[in-house]
This record gives C-alpha cells, sequence and structure tokens, in this order.
C-alpha cells in the first residue's frame, strides 16, 4: 500500500512538474507551407494609349459632333471650324495662278518676237549688212523675255502651292478621329474660337483600347530591387473594394521621383479589362509578387525574436549532429526542382549533389574527432551561438565565408549547370546567390522542457512567418516567448 502510495506521489508530481515547465514557455509548432512575399504601392489606372486630338488652324468651331464617352471609328468628324476664311484664300489664289498664266503668255509672245528679231540681226551681221552692235542688243533683248517667262512660270508655281496650302487649311477645318477609341475628355463647344497659334491646342481626348490598362505604380527604392518585369500583380480599387483584381509587370522605368526626399520609381502594370470594370484615373492599391516559396518550414517571427533570460539560457547550442547541413541539400533539391529537369539534368543533379555531401563528409571528419568541434552550415568549424566581440568583425567573416561557399556550390555545379538553357541557368545562379547571401539566426526549440539553441537560415518573411531551413523540422516545437507566469516568477 505504501509503495503506491510512493508511485501515486511521484506520478502526481512529475506530471504537474511537466506541466508547469510547459506553462513556463509560449510555443508554436513548425509547420510546412507556402509564403507569399508582395510589395505594397499604389497608382492611378490609365488607357494603354491615350491620343490628344488638336487643331492645326484657327478659327470659330460651327460643329461639335461627339461628347464625352463616345466611341467612334478612325476617320469620323469629331467637329467642325468655320471655313469660310480658307475658302476666300482659295478663291484669292485661283485668281492670282489666272493673273500668272497671263503673265506668262505674254511674256512667251515677247520671248518669240525677241526671237525672230535676234535670228534676223544675226544673219545680217554676218553678211555686214547690220552692225554687229544690233545683232547684240537683239540678243539681249531675247535673254530678258526668255527671263520673264521663267518668271511667270516660277509665279505660277509659287500661287499653286499658295492655293494648296489654302485647301490643305481647308480640310483641317474638319477635325476627324485619328485612331478608333473612347472620347475621354472634351474640352470645346460650339461657337468657341480655336487659337492655334504656337502649338495645337487640345480638343479631344481619346482612348484607344479601355479593354486593356495599365498602372503606373511608384515603388519606394528600398523595394524597387525585387520588382522584375513578368512578376503577378493583384490590387484592388475603391469603387469594387471586395472583388481581386489582377495584373502583371510589364516595366520598371529608370526615371525616378523625388517627392519631399523620397525616392520612387515608375512601375508599369498590364491589366486586363475586359468587363469595362475598371476606369481610367482610378486608384489602385496593388501588392506585387516579388517572391513565392512553395512547401517550406514556416516558423512564426515571434520565435526568431525570442531570447531566453540568462537563468534559462541553454548551456551551449544544439550543435550535434542530427541533419547539420541537410538544410541547404533541401534547399538546392528545392531549387532544381523548379527548374523541371529532364531525365539526364536531374541525374547531373544527383550526382553532383551525391559528390557534394562526400566531400562535406569528409571535411566534417577530422574535425568532429576533436572534442567539441562542430562544422557551421559553411563548411568551416564554429559553434552555434552568437560570439562576443565587435560585430563588425563576426559579419565580415560571415560575409567571406558566404562567398566562399557560394564559390564552393558553383564549381561543384558545374558541369549540371552546363546542362541547362540559358533561362534557366540565370534562374539557378539566382536560387545559388539567394542561398548564399541567406541570414543566420538563432531559434529556440523546447525539448524535455528546457529551451535549445540551434542556428537556421532565414529565408522569405510575408510579415507574420518566415521561411527558414537547417537543424529544423517539421513538427518541433519553438519557443515564442515566455508565459507571464513564469516572467512573474510565479
Amino acid at each position: 500500500m505504501v509503495a503506491l502510495l510512493v508511485l501515486a506521489g511521484g506520478w502526481y508530481w512529475h506530471r504537474h512538474a511537466t506541466i508547469d515547465t510547459q506553462q513556463a514557455w509560449r510555443t508554436a509548432t513548425v509547420t510546412r507551407g507556402d509564403i507569399r512575399v508582395a510589395v505594397s504601392a499604389t497608382g492611378a489606372l490609365a488607357a494603354i494609349s491615350t491620343v490628344d486630338v488638336g487643331s492645326q488652324i484657327s478659327g470659330q468651331v460651327t460643329d461639335v459632333l461627339v461628347d464625352f464617352n463616345d466611341h467612334v471609328r478612325k476617320g469620323e468628324v469629331l467637329a467642325r471650324i468655320d471655313p469660310g476664311t480658307y475658302e476666300a484664300q482659295i478663291a484669292q489664289g485661283s485668281a492670282a495662278i489666272a493673273s500668272a498664266r497671263a503673265n506668262l503668255a505674254s511674256a512667251q509672245a515677247t520671248l518669240r518676237n525677241a526671237q525672230a528679231d535676234y535670228a534676223r540681226k544675226a544673219q545680217l551681221a554676218q553678211q555686214q549688212l547690220v552692225a554687229r552692235s544690233d545683232a547684240d542688243l537683239a540678243r539681249a533683248a531675247r535673254d530678258q523675255a526668255q527671263a520673264q517667262v521663267n518668271a511667270a512660270q516660277a509665279q505660277i508655281t509659287q500661287q499653286t502651292a499658295s492655293t494648296q496650302t489654302s485647301r490643305l487649311n481647308l480640310q483641317r477645318t474638319v477635325i476627324r478621329s485619328p485612331v478608333d477609341g473612347v472620347v475621354l475628355t472634351r474640352s470645346i463647344e460650339p461657337g468657341q474660337t480655336v487659337a492655334a497659334s504656337l502649338q495645337a491646342p487640345v480638343l479631344f481626348q481619346l482612348a484607344e483600347d479601355l479593354s486593356q490598362m495599365q498602372i503606373v505604380l511608384a515603388v519606394d527604392e528600398a523595394d524597387i530591387g525585387q520588382v522584375k518585369a513578368g512578376q503577378s500583380v493583384s490590387f484592388t480599387v475603391d469603387a469594387f473594394p471586395d472583388r481581386q483584381y489582377r495584373g502583371e509587370v510589364q516595366q520598371v522605368r529608370l526615371s525616378a521621383t523625388n517627392t519631399s526626399n523620397v525616392i520612387t520609381y515608375p512601375v508599369v502594370v498590364r491589366v486586363d479589362n475586359g468587363d469595362g470594370s475598371l476606369l481610367p484615373g482610378m486608384t489602385a492599391n496593388a501588392d506585387i509578387e516579388v517572391s513565392r516559396r512553395d512547401d517550406v518550414l514556416l516558423v512564426p517571427n515571434a520565435a526568431l525574436r525570442f531570447k531566453p533570460d540568462d537563468a534559462d539560457a541553454p548551456a551551449h547550442a544544439d550543435t550535434g549532429g542530427g541533419s547539420r547541413g541537410g538544410g541547404m541539400a533541401d534547399a538546392l533539391a528545392r531549387a532544381a526542382q523548379d527548374l523541371k529537369l529532364d531525365a539526364s539534368q536531374q541525374a547531373a543533379f544527383d550526382a553532383a549533389l551525391q559528390s557534394m555531401r562526400a566531400k562535406a563528409a569528409a571535411r566534417r571528419a577530422p574535425e568532429n574527432a576533436q572534442p567539441g568541434a562542430a562544422t557551421s552550415l559553411f563548411g568551416g568549424r564554429g559553434g552555434g551561438g552568437r560570439r562576443g566581440g565587435g560585430n563588425g568583425g563576426d559579419a565580415g567573416q560571415q560575409g567571406a565565408m558566404r562567398q566562399r561557399m557560394l564559390e564552393r556550390y558553383r564549381q561543384q555545379f558545374t558541369a549540371f549547370r552546363a546542362t541547362l538553357d540559358p533561362a534557366r541557368q540565370q534562374r539557378w545562379d539566382e536560387a545559388l546567390a539567394a542561398m548564399a547571401s541567406a541570414r543566420r539566426a538563432p531559434l529556440y526549440r523546447l525539448v524535455d522542457g528546457k529551451p535549445v539553441q540551434v542556428q537556421v537560415r532565414i529565408g522569405a518573411s510575408d510579415g507574420s512567418n518566415t521561411e527558414v531551413s537547417g537543424d529544423i523540422h517539421e513538427g518541433d516545437v519553438v519557443i515564442v516567448g515566455a508565459s507571464r507566469a513564469a516572467g512573474s516568477g510565479t
């Protein structure tokens, strides 16, 4: 009976001690899922192509034949300007042409007479019946008559060109649509006078096609490095707050805008507006999907911010065995999977990955033989915790290690990379660079009621959860904070 009481008491004490220990920490479970990283920006919707229709001539508007939102065809008459002035100019020019032609006929008659007179006197001068000077005067009279004919012909050409200009201006009194489109704005009324002196005044603004529109987003300089053409965009407008629209980044423009010392860059997003619900000028609140990671390990951001008190801190970081370095191999395998390799390319990748693992095991063997030695994620020796001393030296050392790791993996997978086409080579290089530049941070797992520190690589974050890799597995319990009871000492 006494033995049973002792066993029951021990079980009760152990159970409540375990519960009290677990209640001292707020925890979360490492999950596997998808993470989406987006850059937020705002911009205004606009037609892809907008045409300003103006007037090249001055005059009074007599007719306006279209209104706002009217659909027009190319060549359709939009407005008319009083043609009276230009009709009068044409009549005046026609009269001037007729006068010039009469002058030409007179000059031609004078030329014929001068040519006959010169021919007679030249013959008589050869016979020495008249003086040589008379023949020279007759030749000069002939040349003058020829010049008068040329001048009359030039005058006809000039008057014809002037009249043609008046005819063109008469045609311009009819304002026609240069494209098929929709009238966005109309800035004239019948009876209004148009003055086209230094530049053509804009009478109408036409949008060619509103079934395809664009948004010009203002993206902050801190985020512009992540934005590239082809990325997916989701956005909403105030008119339909419950509806999500989709678009695609078409262009990242280089023309920066400085507004109160805030630098932004214009990003053009192409949008399908087949249903016509989007209107020019609407404000779009957009999210540009700059990164998406599928089927990765996720932890709450609070777990990466947690630091235990000195009394609860682990005696040493968890560097023991297990899957150390496996996280990088898994990341490389995921990057290769995203490339959708064929059989030969997959074989080349598997061979390179197996060779990498063998070399890593060979490097770890002599180091693991030494007491307390641990291999870091970059292939060198190092502990899992944060060293004391200057942070600048540590940052520089980590940067050098990352660079060495990147060069090592580039060399290791050179043969595999050669089997890829240029587009997939670029994606592979970007994946390697992203893995090499990934930051490392301590994470605290809850093991037997105590925090155990592990070093993980930090990937993409959506503000709530962060991608991690390294000596961490799905289902592990990580500490996100201390409970209030534990913090108060009760």
